[in-house]
């Protein structure tokens, strides 16, 4: 399976950016306000300046306390983000994902990003490819 058969199976709600410079308390808002688990930093909503989940706000939290809610967004931020392209196969992203340690990840066409994947879409995916794998093969030992 492939990222853009994934990126077909979300909703086309678009991928949720902020601004660099937002405070980490308005992204903390947006999460929890979406129920989604990261946020894409962008000047435009095409360009990746950055990546901020769930679990850096909450490792600033243990680390700093409350106070790094008033701090730009910028500063906690993983700047140096890992992007894959609508033809890399959902295994070889599932492995950067693994590899990586993280659970979001930009789908880019060049420079621009084209939609945001999550594991979770991408296990949801291999999922299904598997199901169909399993049900093609009985169908061949069954005689269907």
């Amino acid at each position: 399976m492939l990222v853009s058969q994934i990126l077909k199976t979300k909703a086309d709600d678009g991928v949720v950016t902020v601004p660099p410079g937002t405070s980490v308390a308005q992204v903390a808002e947006t999460l929890s306000t979406r129920r989604i688990g990261a946020v894409i930093v962008s000047p435009d909503g095409k360009r990746v300046s950055g990546i901020v989940s769930e679990r850096d706000i909450v490792r600033e939290l243990g680390r700093r306390g409350p106070a790094c809610l008033a701090d730009s967004v910028d500063s906690i931020m993983t700047a140096n983000t890992i992007g894959c392209r609508r033809e890399d196969r959902a295994n070889d992203v599932l492995q950067k994902m693994t590899d990586g340690r993280f659970r979001h990840m930009p789908v880019m066409d060049g420079n621009q990003m084209v939609g945001l994947i999550s594991i979770g879409d991408v296990v949801k995916a291999r999922l299904t490819e598997l199901a169909m794998e399993k049900d093609a093969l009985e169908g061949m030992i069954k005689g269907f």
